[in-house]
C-alpha cells in the first residue's frame, strides 16, 4: 500500500480539508459532490484500506472509486505517473522525464551534490515536511535538501559563511533562467533565524520561476517561491517589493492588512498602475501556502485572486474601503 499512500499524499494539496484519521484512513470534502453547501466544515469523503489497496467512498453522495479513477478525476497527469509506477516490478520512486534538466553556471556542480526532494524516501523528515505543506508533486524535483547549508554554500562562494558553528539543514530553492542558476534561497525548517537566506550569484534581479513563466500570458507575482508553486504562471520576487517589468502582471501581496509597510507598498503598486490583489476579510491566512495547509484548494485560491484583483480607478476605490477596514 506504499504506492497508494504516496500518491494520495501527493494529490492532497488539491483536496479541501484533507486530514489523516488513522492508519491508512484519510478524510476530506468530496471533490465529486462538493459535500455540504451549508457547512464548509463537513467532510464526508474517505479513503480507507481494503485488500492492500486504498478505496474511496463518500458518505454524502455515495460515490466510490479506486485510487486510479480518483486520481484520473482530480489530476490526470499524476494518475499517469501512478499507473506507471504501480505496475513496475520494483516498488521504488521513479525519476520522471521532466526531472532531467542539465543545469550550468556558478554553483551547478555543487547543486548536483545535494539530494532532490523528489528522490528522498517518503518517510524522510524533509519529504514529510514537504508533504505537510502540500507542495505540488510536479515541483519536488526543483527543491533540494542541504544537511549543512552554510558548508554547502561555501563550496559555491568561498568563505560566504566564515563560521560554521551554527550550521543547520535547509531547503534549497534554486533560481534558474534557461537552466542556469543565478540565485538560490535557503529556507529554514525550524525556528532558525533568518527564516530565509537568499543569495545572488549574478548581478541581476531576483525572480524565481523564470524557467517556467510564459510572458505572453498574465504573470502572477508573489513574494515566496513556495507560494508561487500553487498558482499557474506565477513567479516570486523573494522580497516584499513585487514590481516586475511586465505590462500584464498581477501582484499578490501577503495577506497582512494590519502591517503598515505592506499597506504602504500596496498603495504604491496602485499608484504605479499595477493590478493588485486585495485579499477579502474572510481570508485569515498570511500567504498562499498557509491557505493550502488550512484546507483551501488551488482552484479556490485562484478564484479568490481573480475576483479580488483591481487596477486603476477601481483599485483606488477598493483600496480606500479595504484600508479603512483593516488599518
Amino acid at each position: 500500500m506504499y504506492i497508494e499512500q504516496k500518491y494520495l499524499l501527493l494529490v492532497s494539496s488539491q483536496l479541501q480539508g484533507f486530514k489523516k484519521k488513522g492508519d491508512y484512513v484519510y478524510n476530506f470534502r468530496c471533490p465529486y459532490c462538493g459535500d455540504s453547501q451549508k457547512s464548509k466544515s463537513k467532510a464526508r469523503g474517505f479513503f480507507f484500506p481494503k485488500e492492500n489497496n486504498l478505496i474511496y467512498k463518500c458518505h454524502n453522495c455515495g460515490k466510490g472509486a479506486s485510487l486510479k479513477n480518483f486520481l484520473k478525476h482530480i489530476d490526470p497527469k499524476l494518475c499517469n505517473d501512478y499507473i506507471f509506477e504501480k505496475y513496475r516490478k520494483e516498488d521504488t520512486y521513479v525519476q520522471q522525464k521532466y526531472e532531467q534538466p542539465k543545469y550550468f553556471g556558478q554553483g551547478a556542480k555543487s547543486l548536483k551534490e545535494l539530494q532532490k526532494v523528489s528522490s528522498l524516501k517518503l518517510d524522510h523528515p524533509v519529504r514529510q515536511w514537504i508533504s505537510e505543506r502540500k507542495i505540488p508533486s510536479q515541483y519536488h524535483y526543483l527543491l533540494y535538501f542541504a544537511p549543512k547549508f552554510y558548508q554547502w554554500v561555501n563550496t559555491i562562494i568561498e568563505n560566504k559563511f566564515p563560521s560554521l558553528e551554527k550550521d543547520h539543514p535547509r531547503l534549497v530553492i534554486p533560481f534558474f533562467e534557461k537552466n542556469k542558476m543565478f540565485a538560490l534561497q535557503g529556507r529554514a525548517f525550524g525556528d532558525e533565524n533568518p527564516k530565509y537566506i537568499t543569495i545572488k550569484l549574478q548581478d541581476k534581479e531576483k525572480i524565481y520561476g523564470l524557467e517556467r513563466v510564459d510572458w505572453k500570458k498574465t504573470v502572477y507575482v508573489c513574494e515566496g517561491p513556495l507560494d508561487s508553486l500553487f498558482v499557474e504562471n506565477c513567479v516570486a520576487t523573494a522580497q516584499s517589493d513585487l514590481r516586475i517589468p511586465h505590462d500584464d502582471a498581477v501582484l499578490i501581496p501577503d495577506n497582512e492588512p494590519r502591517n503598515r509597510e505592506v499597506v504602504k507598498q500596496i498603495r504604491k503598486y496602485i499608484e504605479e498602475d499595477y493590478a493588485v490583489v486585495l485579499w477579502p476579510d474572510d481570508v485569515k491566512e498570511k500567504d498562499i501556502n498557509d491557505m493550502i495547509i488550512a484546507g483551501k484548494t488551488r482552484r479556490q485560491i485562484k478564484t479568490t485572486i481573480d475576483e479580488h484583483t483591481y487596477k486603476g480607478v477601481r483599485a483606488k476605490i477598493e483600496f480606500s474601503k479595504w484600508s479603512k477596514t483593516n488599518v
